[in-house]
């Protein structure tokens, strides 16, 4: 009878459709080209730039991919360079078998990076804080809408 209910109660639960098994550093890379003047004039306002990219690599492992969030983040002030940072930022993640084929390539695309991102994001900041900088806060990024551009940039390039 206690058997009984223990499996009911594991259909009743939901699978889980995505597991981060790791996560790491796979490339990263920061210059402070400038120094150490840029870090002694503080005139001008910085000009930042952040650039996000997302790839995924299926693994070998069925339902296994590697998720890569890509982060480059570069400031000028007065049109001389501050510092570029390049960050590449991964996981292993696995989708659940009760994940339906068709949503598979969204949920490894935008949730995987939403996942990860504040750990990329804490790395950009404690990086550019110990190059001498304010540490570089980046706002939360919008993983759906950078699946839906590179989907509209696939129809283009496959029209």
């Amino acid at each position: 009878m206690a058997e009984e209910k223990n499996q009911d109660a594991k259909q009743d639960q939901p699978q889980q459709s995505l597991i981060i098994h790791t996560q790491y550093i796979k490339d990263f890379s920061f210059e402070n080209p400038n120094s150490p003047q840029m870090l002694v004039e503080q005139e001008g306002q910085p000009e930042i730039e952040i650039n996000v990219n997302v790839t995924a690599n299926p693994q070998p492992q069925d339902r296994f991919f590697e998720v890569v969030l890509h982060i480059r983040a570069s400031a000028k002030r007065n049109d001389k360079d501050m510092f570029l940072a390049e960050l590449s930022y991964a996981a292993v993640i696995s989708v659940g078998e009760g994940v339906d084929e068709n949503t598979i390539h969204p949920i490894v695309m935008i949730e995987g990076p939403r996942l990860i991102f504040p750990f990329a994001r804490a790395i950009l900041a404690q990086t550019t804080q110990a190059g001498g900088f304010m540490p570089l806060n980046i706002q939360p990024i919008d993983f759906v809408r950078i699946y839906q551009q590179g989907m509209e940039s696939a129809a283009a390039g496959s029209a």
